[in-house]
């Protein structure tokens, strides 16, 4: 079976959505999102950054970093991938609730179903890259893997 998602307010999958209300610590900041912290990454160390981050809602912020009038940063379509890594990576890691959603979603695959993003989601004709669903299955393997190295971890001290 395939996991779709889309709106944060989708339960119980709208976590998966980078507008979720599910902030973190990253970089020596406070994220209210996930979508603040990839949108405000497109302009790194710059006032409209500070804006971005500080910005009432992901609406906002994502509109705020979809301005082109704003010149992105040189390498972004380089980079992109892997901030949205971390930003994923930092928002499940920062809270279990969402973690144990994630993890117990097993094997399925994970879809952004969304008709208007080819590159983050299944696009229009659903043959896009979803590639927020994989970075989505890849934290999972990822944070299952951590768990059983901690397990292992735990186990050996008790011996």
């Amino acid at each position: 079976m395939t996991i779709y998602f889309y709106g944060a307010d989708e339960v119980p999958y709208g976590c998966f959505s980078n507008f979720s209300g599910h902030g973190f610590d990253l970089d020596g900041h406070w994220w209210t999102t996930s979508e603040h912290y990839f949108q405000a990454q497109k302009f790194p160390g710059s006032r409209h950054a500070e804006l971005i981050r500080r910005t009432a809602t992901p609406l906002r912020a994502a509109e705020l970093g979809r301005d082109r009038s704003r010149p992105l940063r040189r390498d972004w379509e380089r980079v992109k991938d892997d901030v949205m890594r971390r930003a994923v990576a930092a928002k499940f890691t920062a809270h279990a609730d969402i973690r144990a959603i994630l993890l117990d979603t097993g094997d399925e695959e994970i879809v952004e179903d969304t008709s208007t993003d080819h590159y983050w989601g299944r696009g229009r004709s659903g043959t896009g890259k979803n590639m927020l669903g994989r970075i989505l299955m890849r934290t999972r393997t990822q944070l299952r893997a951590d768990l059983t190295q901690n397990a292992n971890t735990r186990g050996r001290r008790q011996h």
